[in-house]
């Protein structure tokens, strides 16, 4: 370790939040205050990871080694905007919801639909964050981000693979985001911003404690009856309802009767209950359909 590296405050055995409300901490971690320091960081270890919200993140019972990092800190929480050219620039810690709702404060229509979302901005970039009423990805505009060697970037819109839940920016830890809006009345976009979070309540378990979407909505590699035809993205939920997966419990984790694509946890569960629960579930929907899903939660752990 250099130096310059030990210029950053390292927090030891540090608790990690997750919206679980379960699971190990981390070995090391740090809060770097701008971009400067984030590089410091990486000099500590390059490998480092970066914790957003903690929202689609479950942590190993054993926690986590290496360095974590978060920018929920004031330097990567500055929002400026510049409601004339409809664009707005945000730190990657800046949460999502306060984005939203900054944005249909001041009638900058774009972002409305993702409200419910738990994100900061830079986590839900780098997913490409969305549901039934749009993705982040729709509305960017330029990512700022370092490489691991520390390096600045400026990547454009164009250059940035978006996809269903991806974005190809994962190699790079992201500093800040400026998104392109357009102008619109703020009366209709609270109510847009409404209809969103109505939808929401009346179909994921909110008030229970879990990580939002456990897996990704499947693509068919081939047709299935009942479900849809190959080619076809099809409801993760759906398919897990149709597996008889509602209900299924190990230990202290439960897949929700509301909604099956959704692990609720009660006080005395662990990491390693949900674990278990989703690859009881993935096990299930291959046997039932041939189906493979994919994680959507993301499980740190010591060997992974």
């Amino acid at each position: 370790m250099n130096a310059e590296a030990t210029e950053v405050e390292i927090e030891r055995g540090a608790r990690l939040p997750t919206w679980f409300g379960i699971g190990g901490g981390a070995d090391l971690l740090a809060r770097p205050s701008n971009a400067a320091e984030l590089v410091r960081c990486l000099h500590i270890d390059p490998g480092l990871r970066v914790l957003g919200d903690g929202a689609n993140l479950l942590v190993d019972d054993a926690g986590v080694g290496g360095l974590v990092v978060s920018l929920q800190t004031d330097g990567f929480q500055e929002i400026d905007w510049d409601r004339g050219a409809g664009r707005v620039y945000a730190g990657a810690g800046v949460s999502l919801p306060r984005l939203i709702g900054q944005s249909v404060q001041r009638g900058l229509g774009g972002i409305a639909g993702l409200a419910g979302i738990p994100a900061t901005l830079g986590g839900a970039v780098v997913m490409n964050a969305g549901g039934t009423f749009g993705e982040i990805g729709d509305v960017v505009a330029v990512v700022h981000a370092v490489d691991r060697a520390g390096r600045e970037h400026a990547i454009e819109r164009a250059r940035i693979d978006f996809g269903y839940r991806r974005s190809g920016l994962g190699h790079l830890l992201i500093t800040g985001v400026q998104l392109a809006l357009t102008a619109g009345d703020a009366e209709d976009l609270r109510g847009e911003r409404q209809r969103a979070m109505d939808y929401k309540k009346g179909t994921q378990p909110l008030a229970d404690k879990s990580a939002g979407c456990c897996f990704k909505n499947p693509t068919l590699t081939g047709d299935v009856d009942g479900l849809g035809d190959a080619g076809q993205r099809v409801s993760a939920g759906l398919v897990l309802d149709r597996a008889g997966c509602k209900g299924l419990c190990v230990g202290g984790a439960t897949v929700s009767e509301a909604h099956a694509n959704f692990i609720v946890t009660s006080r005395d569960a662990r990491a390693r209950d949900v674990i278990e629960l989703m690859d009881v579930c993935t096990a299930r929907v291959l046997d039932t359909f041939g189906v493979a899903l994919e994680r959507e939660v993301v499980v740190w752990g010591r060997d992974s």
